[in-house]
Parts: structure tokens; sequence; C-alpha cells
């Protein structure tokens, strides 16, 4: 199995209020149900109010190598994750467990 783990940072001046980032954030939550190779799902905004934390987070697993690739080249993976290049970065940790 691998898990897959990113952490999103909005951008300077963007607030997870505005109407692009939950469109966003709906996007990823609606993605458990639409990608088949997902076999753990969960998203959501960061409670803590430290400085170093960022703002939202996906834990997701997958079998294997070959299904994160059909994850990542998934359309519905693609379309999310084009929203949030427009107002976010992030980082990613893939490992086996």
């Amino acid at each position: 199995m691998i898990r897959h783990l990113v952490l999103f940072k909005l951008n300077e001046g963007v607030s997870r209020d505005e109407e692009r980032v939950l469109a966003g954030a709906r996007a990823f939550a609606e993605l458990g149900t639409q990608i088949p190779e997902l076999t753990f799902w969960e998203c959501g905004w960061n409670l803590s109010d430290r400085p170093i934390a960022y703002d939202f987070a996906i834990n997701s697993a997958v079998a294997d190598a070959d299904a994160l690739t059909r994850y990542v080249e998934h359309p519905a993976h693609q379309a999310a994750a084009a929203q949030w290049r427009e107002f976010a970065t992030w980082v990613i940790a893939d490992y086996a467990f």
C-alpha cells in the first residue's frame, strides 16, 4: 500500500471562504467517490492557528505505484488539482506502509 499525503498552503491574500477555494475543496472532497484506485480518502481544513501550519490536507491510500499513477492521471484529479494551482502551493509525500 502507498500513503499519499498532500498539504496545501493558500497563496498570500487568498482566503478559505472565497468561492474558488470552496469549489476547490468540494472538488477534492468528491474524489474519494470518483476514483476507484483510492482505497482510503479523507481531506479537510487545518484547525491549528500555528504560523507553520498548512491550510488544507489530503490523506489517501492506493494499492501500489500503478494505482498511484492512475489516480494522479485521472481526469477528476487533474481537474481538481488545476483549480488549486490558481490559489495555492503544496507539498506531497508518497510512502509505502
